[in-house]
């Protein structure tokens, strides 16, 4: 399995992000975000946590118009996975790959602890967990408060394309939502970060599964 993780500046978890797709087995290639290509065979795209662009504008809003975005949107398209983590999650609504906009914490405040989250809905990424499972991922974020309009949330749910929903929502998100799927649920999208808890050394290793369940979603394609 081959995954990308890109780079931006301010990105200040691409490493974290490629250690974690390292450790499930995946063969991991760093790309910049001035790059107007992937490498060749790429399964996978990581857009990591961070603050890219220093968030100057709307977070993610300046990354979504690097050059390598393009070369994203057009994986996607081919049915390629893509996986956003937190300021990789705000890119990727700002990218049009995900609906709906990440706007400012309800409290104000930046927002830096572990959290649990529900397991509601089954795709690659979540294939091992069980829907209605209840596991805890470190967020770190000042804008998570996830909104879209009455129509588009009724879509989601109907779709089945919530991934994760906070158990205690720390953010304002509306309808509790974490992580978001596309129509096709091979974009994921998501504010709480799997890679900070993919090592024993770290002292939780709930997001291990999602970087192990999609390695063997792989391997069987």
């Amino acid at each position: 399995m081959k995954a990308a993780v890109i780079t931006f500046p301010g990105s200040n978890c691409d490493r974290d992000l490629a250690t974690a797709f390292e450790q499930a087995g995946y063969e991991v290639a760093r790309i910049w975000h001035k790059d107007s290509e992937l490498p060749q065979g790429v399964d996978v795209v990581g857009v990591p946590g961070g603050f890219s662009h220093g968030d100057y504008l709307r977070c993610g809003a300046i990354a979504a118009r690097a050059p390598v975005m393009d070369a994203v949107r057009a994986h996607a398209a081919r049915g390629g996975y893509v996986l956003g983590i937190c300021n990789g999650f705000q890119i990727l609504t700002e990218s049009g790959l995900l609906p709906g906009a990440l706007m400012r914490n309800t409290g104000l405040k930046y927002i830096c602890r572990t959290i649990g989250l529900t397991v509601t809905a089954e795709s690659a990424f979540t294939a091992g967990y069980k829907v209605g499972q209840q596991i805890a991922l470190p967020i770190a974020h000042h804008d998570g408060n996830f909104q879209a309009d009455a129509e588009t949330l009724a879509r989601l749910k109907g779709e089945g394309r919530v991934a994760f929903t906070y158990t205690d929502n720390p953010n304002g998100a509306a309808e509790d939502i974490a992580g978001l799927l596309s129509e096709n649920r091979r974009v994921l999208g998501m504010m709480p970060h799997p890679e900070r808890a993919a090592d024993p050394r770290l002292g939780n290793t709930d997001g291990q599964a999602m970087f192990r369940a999609l390695a063997g979603a792989l391997a069987l394609a």
